[in-house]
């Protein structure tokens, strides 16, 4: 698969770059929008750092494979929270579960 990945540039480069903008998006986003022009040159410096990583990549490293871990962690953590709420065993932070004699 890394030589696969390595033969494609294309391929390689919108995975990484999708794979950055959703982890940007799932775990750095703050609750407001940031104005448009910031909002473009974040962008742009996420296009450019997957630049960085796609010669990584290409250097036989395996960003994609560590960022699709990294993604499927998310998405594990996402369906626990899920589960917590929906069986409604959340609890305030901090708060112990209680010792049962």
């Amino acid at each position: 698969m890394q030589a696969w990945l390595s033969n494609h540039p294309l391929v390689s480069y919108v995975l990484i770059l999708g794979s950055v903008v959703y982890i940007f998006n799932k775990v750095f986003r703050a609750q407001r929008r940031l104005p448009i022009l910031k909002e473009i040159l974040v962008y742009l410096m996420m296009a450019l750092g997957s630049l960085v990583l796609l010669v990584l990549q290409i250097d036989k490293l395996p960003i994609i494979q560590c960022m699709a871990v990294a993604i499927a962690l998310m998405l594990i953590l996402r369906a626990r929270q899920l589960y917590d709420k929906w069986k409604g065993n959340t609890k305030p932070a901090g708060q112990e579960p209680e010792a049962k004699s």
